[in-house]
């Protein structure tokens, strides 16, 4: 890697891979308004609705794991593609169908699940072959990059779906599969392999699934990775749908209440273009326990305000401070996880923290019919704290320091 560019701006691989996948990115985020859009014209049917995009999260944490062993397996430009080529063709026979008038709940559900696995396939890929496209000391840079694509095409995509499906119902599809096919233009551009050799004959799946179990729960570092991040997904996860319930309750216009994610998603998207500035002037251990701990103290600072949507604002400074610690936190993943195993440590990892944070609504559900809204984001904000008290107490975060540009 002694030849990769020193600015990651000028990094022509990273740049068309990070267009790839912004440019799918835009597609799902336009696809995941439009979908329960288009449901519910066929339906009228919020229950229906749900379960269409319950299903697609289902199968997007069910394929994860799968994934990331195919990922070390096979090539992974080959894959990236394949999932981009399976989803354009995917949405354009759901666009087809709506111009046709012939949608449906089950086409939209395979259309759906489809595309679901096809983004686990894609974004595992795409993560793992990080450290054969940037020196091993751009890593936290890049991962903070990969942060402010995901807020920017969040807050991009979601408008973009609602006009266009305002224009005409098959249209989000139709740009949804547009974006494919540009990705895909992306992918084929990039000239650098995005794997190592190998070498090595592979293990049988279920084998190979367990080595990357093995990898994550053997090693310190990644261990504390999960109880540093999980609780920190989980937490804003609860206070967002907590925040959202109480200002239903309270009878707020649900224009109001959809600046919510809006706010927070700047936040975030503020914090992943800050978080290379910080990476620079903060000693690692100090950035990651900082952050836990102010974290920890703004989301509890939400709590006296969950009547009103500015307890969106305290919470949106937490999201301003996680891109930093995730950048820190996963970039040294990438550079310590020998390159065969990048695919399954990453899906690991995301399982993980996803899982956790899927159960978030439902238990913020239970705590805001016992002990109210105030109490349910405490909860929340002491889950973040026990984060912020591992960080502080492992030697792991302790002993990190500045991958070299020149590590293996």
């Amino acid at each position: 890697m002694t030849g990769a560019p020193e600015n990651l701006w000028r990094n022509r691989e990273f740049n068309l891979l990070w267009i790839s996948q912004a440019l799918s990115d835009v597609g799902n985020a336009i696809s995941s308004l439009a979908v329960p859009l288009l449901v519910l014209t066929l339906t009228r049917s919020p229950v229906q609705a749900g379960l269409v995009g319950t299903a697609g999260l289902i199968v997007m944490v069910l394929c994860r794991l799968p994934a990331g062993v195919l990922v070390d397996r096979v090539d992974r430009r080959r894959l990236m593609l394949a999932a981009d080529a399976i989803r354009l063709v995917a949405y354009a026979v759901l666009a087809v169908a709506v111009l046709r008038g012939q949608a449906s709940v089950p086409l939209i559900i395979a259309v759906t699940v489809v595309g679901a696995a096809c983004n686990a396939m894609f974004g595992t890929a795409e993560h793992s072959a990080l450290r054969n496209i940037v020196r091993p000391g751009q890593l936290p840079a890049a991962v903070a990059r990969n942060e402010a694509r995901s807020y920017g095409t969040s807050l991009a995509g979601q408008p973009v779906g609602g006009l266009l499906f305002g224009i005409g119902h098959a249209l989000p599809f139709v740009g949804n599969a547009l974006t494919f096919l540009a990705s895909m233009t992306g992918v084929l551009m990039v000239r650098k392999p995005l794997q190592e050799p190998r070498a090595v004959r592979p293990d049988a799946p279920v084998a190979a699934l367990a080595e990357g179990l093995r990898f994550v729960f053997g090693n310190p570092f990644l261990r504390t990775v999960l109880f540093v991040a999980a609780p920190l997904n989980f937490a804003i996860t609860g206070i967002i749908f907590t925040i959202i319930v109480q200002l239903q309750r309270h009878q707020t216009p649900p224009v109001v209440i959809g600046t919510v994610e809006t706010v927070v998603a700047v936040g975030g998207l503020l914090g992943a273009l800050a978080a290379p500035a910080l990476h620079r002037r903060i000693p690692l251990p100090v950035l990651i326990r900082g952050i836990c701990w102010t974290a920890a103290g703004f989301m509890a600072i939400s709590a006296l305000l969950t009547s009103s949507v500015a307890a969106a604002v305290p919470v949106a400074i937490a999201v301003f401070l996680g891109p930093a610690s995730n950048a820190a936190l996963f970039g040294h993943q990438a550079a310590i996880t020998p390159d065969r195993l990048q695919g399954r440590v990453v899906s690991v990892i995301i399982v993980v923290a996803t899982s956790v944070a899927s159960a978030a609504p439902l238990l913020a559900g239970v705590m805001i019919a016992a002990w109210g809204g105030p109490g349910s984001v405490l909860v929340f904000a002491a889950a973040v704290a026990a984060g912020a008290v591992t960080a502080t107490v492992s030697r792991e975060i302790g002993a990190m320091e500045p991958v070299p540009e020149t590590a293996t």
